[in-house]
């Protein structure tokens, strides 16, 4: 189990788009210097996290009515991806915070609004509890919001429920919490303490890759929950919405960063250490004219990525500035398109590795082989292959892709 503390608040400092970037760029060549050794001892990045609090990046996208940046998604695509190449696990943790920051801009009444956005500008960090662990045809089992009891605990809800795939939550001080409200009601945030009796957060995760996000459990346990503290989440999808769009881009962004450390490291692993074959009569493993094409080609696939990326958010961004049906799909299959490519990208780039490395790439003592499997554990979040379905229909007939939160 993690412990839990509840830190001082202060105040982070209030970043223009240019900062945010060139701070993030600076915090990932910091985070990567120790990104291997955390990831095989599997310690997780506490020190990091904080950082990346305290430097104000978690507070870029608190609308501007609210004393934040209210910074747009494009300009967090390029955080998230520079931090991914840093470390991958600790871009990964913010992920639900920045989507949460998103939901409370959505559904939140501005009494909420102005009390949580403080708290982001306060340092304070937005876990996750979304995923049941039961099947979701098991509606018994269902993270429920029940009515509290009269007296003490009126105008309150009492919330049970187990969650996994909790990233953020270990880290976080606030927990939101998706659950239904009532019986089989409709989808609803709680907005639930990190410390609050009855909440206990186990750290048991055990990935294979992205091995130091501290992505297991969320036990509720008759947590009691302010009726203040409830925002509809179903209302989100019931009008045209660039939600799903800002979360599928934030993983994109992270596969992306993935694919660019993985060749990086490559490349100077190359340059360094790797032995030229002998057939290919050179003195450098760098130039063997089979080993340049090679990346050449994981070269042209990366900045393809980085490319969809970049307009990808900048869809986002716009269809948010004025929100229609049409600007949400736009959106939307821009985002298919950019996941999809850098669930591919980050894979093969990340297995490449090794082919243009050679047989001393794969000793365990590198480490290298983290690239591929951050990149395989991170990029089944949601499969690429239904984002190339409705990139696919929309080509053929003008099909729009869903109104949900997977797109």
């Amino acid at each position: 189990m993690v412990a839990a503390t509840r830190e001082a608040a202060y105040a982070v400092p209030v970043l223009s788009g240019e900062q945010a970037v060139a701070t993030a760029r600076e915090l990932a060549a910091a985070f990567a210097a120790g990104a291997a050794e955390r990831d095989r001892t599997r310690q997780l990045p506490t020190a990091q996290v904080e950082e990346l609090s305290a430097s104000g990046l978690l507070a870029i996208t608190v609308p501007r009515a609210y004393g934040g940046a209210g910074l747009g998604a494009a300009v967090l695509a390029e955080v998230l991806r520079l931090l991914a190449t840093g470390d991958p696990s600790v871009a990964q943790i913010p992920h639900s915070h920045f989507v949460y920051v998103n939901a409370l801009r959505e559904q939140g009444t501005p009494a909420q609004q102005e009390f949580l956005f403080g708290e982001v500008l306060a340092g304070r960090r937005f876990g996750n509890a979304q995923s049941e662990l039961a099947s979701k045809h098991v509606r018994e089992h269902a993270t429920t919001l029940r009515p509290g009891v009269t007296g003490e605990a009126a105008g309150e809800w009492v919330l049970d429920g187990e969650k996994g795939y909790c990233t953020g939550a270990a880290f976080a001080h606030w927990i939101p919490v998706l659950a239904h409200l009532g019986e089989g009601g409709p989808l609803h945030v709680a907005w639930v303490e990190r410390l609050a009796p009855g909440v206990t957060v186990v750290d048991d995760w055990d990935g294979l890759g992205q091995r130091t996000t501290a992505s297991g459990r969320v036990l509720l346990d008759g947590v009691r929950v302010a009726a203040d503290r409830v925002t509809p989440y179903h209302l989100t999808f019931e009008r045209p919405q660039t939600y799903g769009a800002f979360a599928q881009l934030l993983h994109a962004a992270i596969d992306v960063g993935i694919a660019r450390a993985a060749l990086t490291d490559a490349a100077e692993f190359v340059r360094t250490r790797s032995r030229p074959y002998p057939d290919a009569g050179v003195d450098r493993a760098a130039d063997d004219p089979l080993v340049v094409h090679a990346f050449g080609e994981m070269e042209l696939a990366v900045r393809g990525s980085e490319a969809l990326l970049a307009e990808a958010g900048r869809e986002v961004d716009a269809a948010d500035a004025a929100l229609t049906e049409e600007s949400a799909g736009a959106a939307s299959l821009a985002v298919a398109a950019a996941r999809a490519s850098s669930a591919a990208v980050s894979v093969d780039v990340a297995s490449r590795l090794f082919e243009v490395g050679g047989t001393r790439s794969a000793l365990a003592a590198l480490g290298l082989d983290r690239h591929w499997r951050n990149a395989r554990t991170h990029t089944l979040h949601d499969p690429a292959a239904w984002k190339v379905q409705h990139l696919g229909r929309h080509a053929l007939d003008g099909t729009p892709p869903p109104n949900h939160g997977q797109i």
